[in-house]
């Protein structure tokens, strides 16, 4: 079996993604904010901070000493397809994680804040709405019925949000999406300073190549799809040279 590890690598900035690597200062007001907010215990799962690009996201875990984590736990790629309702739905997956309390001390078991709070304003409106004339009838089904949806409805949503969206975790799928992820940034960034079709449709068919490859590690090991990843790579490569080229042909 061919070994991933003879894939071609991108060269100069194109090696890997960094946090933020846009924004100065982003990833430090970002590591601080979810270090804040953390109330888990060690038992819970790392703590993310999600960057959203335009093809996806990337997840990346919060060392406790601040440095800039090198790998991604986890990456997403969205379909190119996709519409404004579902590019929409990458904020939705990428939200703050829910706070949630506690029903009875020592008894396990909580309910989302939002689905307290709310439980209380139906309890409110409820009891005004009965004293105005509402059948009981109406009002205690509509009561009971608001805080259920809001602690189970962000579950069902967020499988319809995933439908359109290949997440890749592990540390050999997210190196190698991360590289080619870094390719496909540079040619984004060559097409946007440019209006040359050429440009415009390397980026595009690296948009495909990206889903692809996401596609096939969000059902496959590397290791068992090496070859089909190596040539999608090879492919990306030889689009980021392409558009060099073109770049460096363009009249001044």
């Amino acid at each position: 079996m061919t070994d991933t590890r003879r894939a071609p690598q991108p060269s100069g900035q194109a090696q890997r993604l960094r946090p933020f690597a846009a924004i100065p200062g982003r990833w430090v007001a970002e590591h601080a904010r979810a270090l804040r907010e953390d109330t888990c215990t060690a038992k819970c799962q790392p703590v993310l901070v999600y960057e959203r690009t335009r093809w996806g996201w990337l997840a990346w875990t919060t060392p406790g000493d601040g440095s800039r984590p090198d790998l991604p736990h986890q990456i997403a790629v969205l379909t190119p397809t996709a519409t404004t309702a579902q590019r929409l739905a990458l904020h939705w997956l990428t939200r703050r994680p829910a706070r949630r309390i506690g029903l009875i001390p020592g008894i396990p078991g909580s309910l989302r804040l939002t689905a307290v709070a709310i439980a209380l304003l139906s309890l409110v409106a409820g009891l005004f709405a009965i004293a105005h004339g509402t059948p009981i009838g109406v009002a205690l089904p509509a009561m009971a019925l608001a805080p259920l949806l809001a602690e189970h409805l962000p579950a069902r949503w967020d499988v319809r949000a995933r439908e359109h969206v290949r997440t890749v975790e592990g540390a050999a799928a997210c190196r190698y999406v991360q590289r080619l992820a870094a390719v496909h940034t540079c040619l984004i960034q060559a097409a946007a300073g440019s209006d040359r079709y050429e440009l415009r449709r390397s980026a595009e068919i690296g948009r495909q190549l990206l889903w692809d490859a996401a596609d096939v590690l969000h059902t496959r090991d590397a290791p068992w799809a090496s070859c089909e990843l190596i040539a999608r790579e090879r492919l990306m490569l030889q689009l980021a040279h392409q558009a060099a080229q073109s770049l460096r042909q363009a009249p001044v």
